[in-house]
Protein backbone atom coordinates (compact mmCIF):
# COMPACT_ATOMS: atom_id res chain seq x y z
CA UNK A 1 0.00 0.00 0.00
CA UNK A 2 0.80 3.58 -0.33
CA UNK A 3 2.89 5.87 2.25
CA UNK A 4 0.44 8.34 2.07
CA UNK A 5 -1.56 7.75 5.03
CA UNK A 6 1.24 6.46 7.24
CA UNK A 7 2.80 9.72 6.03
CA UNK A 8 -0.43 12.07 7.31
CA UNK A 9 -0.71 10.07 10.50
CA UNK A 10 2.86 10.18 11.25
CA UNK A 11 3.10 13.90 10.75
CA UNK A 12 -0.18 14.67 13.41
CA UNK A 13 1.32 12.65 16.01
CA UNK A 14 5.14 14.57 15.35
CA UNK A 15 3.50 17.61 15.19
CA UNK A 16 1.33 17.40 18.57
CA UNK A 17 4.04 15.88 20.68
CA UNK A 18 6.33 18.42 19.27
CA UNK A 19 3.22 21.10 20.17
CA UNK A 20 2.95 19.69 24.09
CA UNK A 21 6.50 20.22 25.19
CA UNK A 22 5.23 24.10 25.28
CA UNK A 23 3.14 23.03 28.14
CA UNK A 24 5.58 22.08 30.40
CA UNK A 25 6.77 25.80 30.28
CA UNK A 26 3.94 27.04 33.04
CA UNK A 27 3.35 30.66 33.66
CA UNK A 28 5.20 31.39 37.78
CA UNK A 29 3.69 32.59 40.37
CA UNK A 30 4.57 35.24 41.57
CA UNK A 31 6.11 35.75 45.50
CA UNK A 32 8.38 37.85 46.84
CA UNK A 33 10.61 37.33 44.03
CA UNK A 34 10.52 39.30 40.40
CA UNK A 35 9.19 37.60 37.63
CA UNK A 36 12.65 37.92 36.02
CA UNK A 37 13.61 35.80 38.93
CA UNK A 38 10.97 33.63 38.68
CA UNK A 39 11.55 33.24 34.93
CA UNK A 40 15.12 32.79 34.96
CA UNK A 41 14.45 29.37 37.39
CA UNK A 42 12.17 28.31 34.57
CA UNK A 43 15.79 27.54 32.90
CA UNK A 44 15.73 23.71 32.91
CA UNK A 45 11.95 23.65 31.43
CA UNK A 46 13.33 25.60 28.52
CA UNK A 47 16.21 23.77 27.96
CA UNK A 48 14.19 20.58 27.91
CA UNK A 49 11.38 21.94 25.32
CA UNK A 50 14.70 22.86 23.01
CA UNK A 51 16.13 19.35 23.15
CA UNK A 52 13.52 17.49 23.29
CA UNK A 53 11.77 19.59 20.04
CA UNK A 54 14.73 19.31 18.50
CA UNK A 55 14.97 15.44 19.15
CA UNK A 56 11.26 15.16 17.56
CA UNK A 57 12.43 17.11 14.71
CA UNK A 58 15.34 15.46 13.61
CA UNK A 59 13.10 12.24 14.28
CA UNK A 60 10.66 14.15 12.09
CA UNK A 61 13.05 14.67 9.20
CA UNK A 62 14.47 11.09 9.50
CA UNK A 63 11.46 9.39 9.25
CA UNK A 64 10.16 11.36 5.88
CA UNK A 65 13.85 10.12 4.63
CA UNK A 66 13.16 6.47 5.27
CA UNK A 67 9.28 6.83 3.56
CA UNK A 68 10.85 7.93 0.89
CA UNK A 69 13.37 5.29 -0.34
CA UNK A 70 10.31 2.84 -0.07
CA UNK A 71 8.04 1.75 -2.89
CA UNK A 72 5.07 0.96 -0.57
CA UNK A 73 4.58 -0.42 2.90
CA UNK A 74 2.89 -3.67 4.08
CA UNK A 75 1.02 -4.29 7.25
CA UNK A 76 4.14 -5.30 9.47
CA UNK A 77 5.45 -1.98 8.76
CA UNK A 78 2.44 -0.58 9.46
CA UNK A 79 2.74 -2.17 12.92
CA UNK A 80 6.04 -0.79 14.07
CA UNK A 81 5.29 2.50 12.86
CA UNK A 82 2.38 2.14 15.37
CA UNK A 83 4.82 1.69 18.17
CA UNK A 84 7.33 3.68 16.98
CA UNK A 85 4.55 6.82 17.18
CA UNK A 86 3.24 5.80 20.60
CA UNK A 87 7.17 6.29 21.66
CA UNK A 88 6.82 9.81 20.19
CA UNK A 89 3.50 10.63 21.39
CA UNK A 90 5.08 9.79 25.27
CA UNK A 91 8.10 11.85 25.01
CA UNK A 92 6.30 14.93 26.17
CA UNK A 93 5.88 13.48 29.93
CA UNK A 94 9.57 12.08 30.50
CA UNK A 95 10.74 15.77 28.97
CA UNK A 96 8.48 17.16 32.32
CA UNK A 97 9.71 14.90 34.61
CA UNK A 98 13.39 15.53 34.10
CA UNK A 99 12.83 18.87 33.88
CA UNK A 100 11.08 19.12 37.23
CA UNK A 101 13.33 17.04 38.90
CA UNK A 102 16.56 17.00 37.33
CA UNK A 103 17.91 19.45 40.09
CA UNK A 104 16.75 17.33 43.29
CA UNK A 105 17.11 13.93 44.53
CA UNK A 106 14.68 12.02 42.23
CA UNK A 107 16.34 13.65 38.84
CA UNK A 108 18.15 9.86 38.39
CA UNK A 109 15.06 8.14 38.47
CA UNK A 110 13.74 10.94 35.52
CA UNK A 111 16.99 10.89 33.78
CA UNK A 112 15.85 7.29 33.58
CA UNK A 113 12.59 7.93 32.23
CA UNK A 114 13.37 10.31 29.72
CA UNK A 115 16.58 7.94 28.58
CA UNK A 116 14.66 4.69 28.16
CA UNK A 117 11.94 6.19 26.25
CA UNK A 118 14.45 7.38 23.63
CA UNK A 119 16.28 4.37 23.45
CA UNK A 120 13.25 2.57 22.96
CA UNK A 121 11.87 4.83 20.44
CA UNK A 122 15.75 4.75 18.65
CA UNK A 123 15.28 0.64 18.62
CA UNK A 124 11.50 0.72 17.25
CA UNK A 125 12.90 3.42 14.21
CA UNK A 126 16.17 0.98 13.93
CA UNK A 127 13.70 -1.71 13.79
CA UNK A 128 11.31 0.03 11.14
CA UNK A 129 14.13 0.86 8.98
CA UNK A 130 16.16 -2.53 8.98
CA UNK A 131 12.66 -4.23 8.25
CA UNK A 132 11.90 -1.90 4.98
CA UNK A 133 15.91 -3.09 3.72
CA UNK A 134 15.51 -6.37 4.77
CA UNK A 135 14.89 -10.05 2.88
CA UNK A 136 16.74 -8.27 -0.43
CA UNK A 137 14.96 -4.69 0.14
CA UNK A 138 11.23 -5.88 0.52
CA UNK A 139 10.04 -2.46 0.79
CA UNK A 140 12.91 -0.33 -1.16
CA UNK A 141 12.29 1.32 -3.87
CA UNK A 142 13.23 -0.25 -7.37
CA UNK A 143 15.58 2.35 -8.01
CA UNK A 144 16.87 3.48 -4.72
CA UNK A 145 20.38 4.56 -4.97
CA UNK A 146 22.19 1.45 -2.72
CA UNK A 147 24.82 4.26 -1.26
CA UNK A 148 22.17 6.39 -0.20
CA UNK A 149 20.65 3.54 1.65
CA UNK A 150 24.12 2.30 2.69
CA UNK A 151 24.18 5.99 3.92
CA UNK A 152 21.11 6.11 6.01
CA UNK A 153 21.73 2.90 7.52
CA UNK A 154 25.17 4.19 9.02
CA UNK A 155 23.70 6.96 10.24
CA UNK A 156 21.12 5.38 11.92
CA UNK A 157 23.21 2.60 13.85
CA UNK A 158 24.81 4.68 16.73
CA UNK A 159 21.29 5.83 18.34
CA UNK A 160 20.78 2.92 20.02
CA UNK A 161 23.92 2.69 22.07
CA UNK A 162 24.15 6.74 22.44
CA UNK A 163 20.79 6.82 23.84
CA UNK A 164 21.61 3.74 26.03
CA UNK A 165 24.59 5.29 27.55
CA UNK A 166 23.15 8.31 28.46
CA UNK A 167 20.67 6.66 29.84
CA UNK A 168 23.19 4.48 32.03
CA UNK A 169 24.96 8.17 33.24
CA UNK A 170 21.80 9.85 33.96
CA UNK A 171 21.25 6.92 36.53
CA UNK A 172 23.84 7.84 38.33
CA UNK A 173 24.37 11.93 38.00
CA UNK A 174 21.24 13.16 36.51
CA UNK A 175 22.63 16.53 35.14
CA UNK A 176 25.28 15.02 32.90
CA UNK A 177 22.76 12.73 31.47
CA UNK A 178 20.61 15.22 30.35
CA UNK A 179 23.56 17.58 28.63
CA UNK A 180 24.62 14.02 26.99
CA UNK A 181 20.98 14.17 25.84
CA UNK A 182 21.22 16.92 24.67
CA UNK A 183 24.50 16.60 22.90
CA UNK A 184 22.94 13.28 20.64
CA UNK A 185 19.68 15.74 19.87
CA UNK A 186 23.12 18.53 18.40
CA UNK A 187 25.19 15.63 16.88
CA UNK A 188 22.22 14.42 15.04
CA UNK A 189 21.32 17.75 13.88
CA UNK A 190 24.88 17.85 12.66
CA UNK A 191 25.29 14.52 10.81
CA UNK A 192 21.82 14.93 9.04
CA UNK A 193 22.98 18.40 7.84
CA UNK A 194 26.05 16.11 6.58
CA UNK A 195 24.19 13.61 4.91
CA UNK A 196 21.85 15.91 3.12
CA UNK A 197 25.03 17.86 1.29
CA UNK A 198 26.06 14.41 0.88
CA UNK A 199 23.04 13.43 -0.23
CA UNK A 200 22.40 15.98 -2.73
CA UNK A 201 25.72 15.40 -4.27
CA UNK A 202 24.63 11.91 -5.54
CA UNK A 203 23.57 12.04 -9.08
Amino acid sequence: MSTARLETFADGVFAIAATLLVLNIEVPELGHKSLAHELAKLWPAYVGYAVSFLTIGIIWVNHHTVLRQLRGIDRTFLFINVFFLLCIAFIPFPTRLLATYVRTDDGKAAALAYGVTLTITALFFNLMWRYAIGGGGRLLRPDADRREVDGITRSYRPGVPMYAAATVVGGFQAELGAALFAAIALFYVLSSAVFGREEGAVP
